[in-house]
This record gives structure tokens, sequence and C-alpha cells, in this order.
């Protein structure tokens, strides 16, 4: 799960923040609308540890 930062193009692309559960910012990606998609409403977060 990440967090759009930017809208380039009027929604043609994004970048997108992925960080840790303690608020360390993995990575920064460019992504296209189409590898975007909203939240569900009765979706559940999970995570995993990255060695």
């Amino acid at each position: 799960m990440g967090t759009v930062v930017l809208v380039h193009q009027g929604g043609k692309g994004y970048e997108v923040e992925f960080v840790t559960l303690d608020g360390e910012t993995v990575a920064i990606v460019s992504l296209h609308s189409i590898q975007v998609r909203p939240i569900g409403r009765r979706e559940i977060a999970r995570s995993r540890l990255i060695n």
C-alpha cells in the first residue's frame, strides 16, 4: 500500500511513496494510472518483513 504524492498529466501517472509502519520511506516510484487502484472499503492491510 502506498500514498500518491504527485499526480502527472491530470492522472495519466503518479508518484507513489511506500513507507514502513514506523515511517521510513522504502521507495518512491513513478507508476502509470493502470498500475494504481484505490483501496477497497473492506480491504485489510497486511505487512511482511523485508530482509
